[in-house]
């Protein structure tokens, strides 16, 4: 299989800690981060090994996984893979908050790399591996989740439910109507303008089905994640269930019990990572804790340690034995951070590697403080596939302009890169002349630069200043001939809009924007093997993926 793959230092946003975790060429920044990340992300060795389970934990993490399956629909390759898991099988887990319509590609780009790897691991090993996807139900940042991100001929179109909660709920737990008329009104027109921009396919009758008004956030996006990758056996697992929270209560305790080693363990890492020259993902302070509380009111509130150690949720003060006692009848009520969150799964779930995106990978260099005081492990987190998805219509335009994916971010505008198809647009004649008068223009002030400050420094600063006066004016020419062909063929900025729409909308990289179901309607349910073929690991960085 040919692979356009881009280094990840030519994506726009991308952070030095992540530069140095994927770098492949044994940069010594990417030897230093093994002390934090112990599994060689592009090799297979994690697949060897992996934690063990007891019988009856299996059994009754199995039990639960049946259950919520049912609920999402799932067919014969789920349940198979439940039964696997039952049966000692290791699994491959990745997840995504419950975003609206499954949210941005890269919700696809993870569980198509999950699927992936565990099947490259079941064959590394000898030994079984199952795909997991675990929705972040529990997150209550509902404005993040309430958004879904389609295209229209010319613009990026976000629809919105417009849900509303008093207070920060779990999002999972949201009808997707709001639980009124007005709220089913809503969600029945924000189907029908998905339906009109995804052109009627057959996707659109998933959505119908999976948020349908009586359904909520975590249902809906559970149900459309088992249809698309139905085929691969994906497993879905919401785990804000009290019987998930009942199987990793060991880590909640841990977290209770545990408190002030684990805030001193980050805190010491957060001073690490600064000064390796990293910055900390998620900020950790004194009288910082790994938990949040779902209160009486069933609000979600971060836990404090005050001065005297004591436990406050809100203006709530609790004793470390009211928590505990609280862990003991109702686990569901505490609910891990973002730094627990991957210890906390590890603990319910067979784990042998995580999937995850850039700043979970980013957060895990953190988290593995608090893997090594609670698990005594730190489990292997692989990245997920990174990729530009370029329909056949776009590619077209790109090809005929010779331009590739580093040129459009390069340009970062539609105006800039109209320019760049503006130039390469010019008449040859006119490319030589200015081409020739440029390089001709370079070779003499350099000489006369360097003359000058042979004779004096003054001089040569002089020259410096002037010379580079006349680079600007000369580069101005260069534009105002860009922007001549501009004005004069049409085209020009509607391929550049084009281009810029689909590939770098509102200039975020597309798979952080456009939803993933845009390709699914328009390229069917071979898009899911599509992306797991691609998954594999000969491209460490981001690949083009022609349609």
């Amino acid at each position: 299989m040919d692979v356009e793959c881009y280094p990840l230092s030519s994506l726009p946003g991308t952070t030095a800690l992540f530069r140095d975790y994927a770098d492949v060429s044994g940069s010594a920044n990417a030897a230093a981060l093994r002390r934090w990340y112990p599994a060689d992300p592009f090799s297979m060795a994690w697949a060897k090994s992996s934690p063990e389970l007891s019988e009856g934990h299996r059994g009754r993490l199995a039990d639960a996984l049946l259950r919520q399956a049912d609920g999402f629909g799932a067919g014969g390759a789920v349940l198979a893979n439940i039964e696997r898991l039952r049966n000692g099988a290791a699994a491959v887990v990745t997840g995504q908050q419950v975003a609206l319509f499954g949210g941005p590609l890269l919700t696809l780009l993870k569980a198509a790399t999950a699927i992936r790897k565990a099947t490259d691991a079941t064959a590394a090993s000898g030994r079984e591996h199952v795909p997991v996807f675990w929705l972040a139900t529990e997150d209550h940042d509902l404005a993040e989740v309430d958004q879904v991100a389609l295209l229209s001929k010319s613009a990026v179109e976000t629809l919105t439910l417009g849900l509303k909660a008093e207070k920060p709920v779990p999002v999972g737990g949201l009808r997707v109507d709001g639980g009124n008329e007005e709220g089913r009104l809503r969600l029945e027109a924000v189907l029908d303008q998905a339906s009109e921009l995804l052109g009627w396919a057959p996707v659109c009758e998933w959505l119908r089905e999976c948020y349908a008004p009586d359904a909520n956030l975590a249902g809906g996006i559970g149900r459309l994640l088992t249809k698309i990758f139905a085929a691969q056996g994906l497993v879905v697992m919401d785990a804000a269930a009290a019987e998930f929270h009942a199987l990793g209560k060991s880590v909640l305790l841990a977290a209770i019990e545990q408190v002030d080693e684990l805030d001193a363990g980050l805190l010491a890492r957060s001073k690490e990572l600064e000064a390796a020259g990293y910055h900390a993902q998620v900020l950790v302070t004194p009288g910082h804790s790994l938990l949040f509380l779902i209160d009486e009111a069933g609000a979600r509130v971060p836990l404090r340690r005050t001065a005297e150690g004591e436990w406050k949720a809100g203006s709530r003060v609790f004793a470390a034995e009211e928590l505990l006692a609280i862990l003991e009848s109702a686990p569901e009520r505490l609910s891990p951070n973002a730094l627990l969150r991957p210890v906390f799964q590890d603990c319910i779930l067979p784990t042998a590697a995580y999937v995850g995106g850039p700043a979970e990978i980013a957060y895990f260099a953190q988290s593995a403080v608090v893997y090594e005081k609670i698990l005594g492990r730190v489990t292997a987190v692989l990245p997920r596939l990174s990729a530009t998805l370029i329909e056949p219509a776009i590619a077209q335009t790109m090809d005929s302009h010779e331009v590739g994916l580093t040129q459009v971010f390069e340009a970062k505008t539609v105006e800039a890169l109209a320019l760049r198809l503006g130039a390469r647009a010019m008449p040859i004649e006119g490319k030589r002349k200015i081409a020739a008068v440029g390089n001709a223009m370079d070779a003499e002030l350099n000489a006369l630069t360097e003359y000058m400050t042979a004779m004096s420094a003054d001089l040569g600063r002089a020259a410096g200043v002037s010379a580079s006066k006349m680079l600007y004016q000369m580069n101005r020419l260069r534009r105002m001939a860009a922007e001549f062909e501009v004005q004069k063929s049409t085209s020009l900025r509607k391929h550049a809009t084009a281009i810029m729409l689909h590939l770098l909308p509102e200039g975020h990289l597309q798979e952080r924007l456009l939803a993933g179901i845009w390709f699914v309607a328009r390229y069917g349910e071979g898009l899911a093997e599509l992306l797991v073929e691609h998954a594999g690991q000969e491209c460490p960085g981001h690949r083009v993926i022609r349609l």
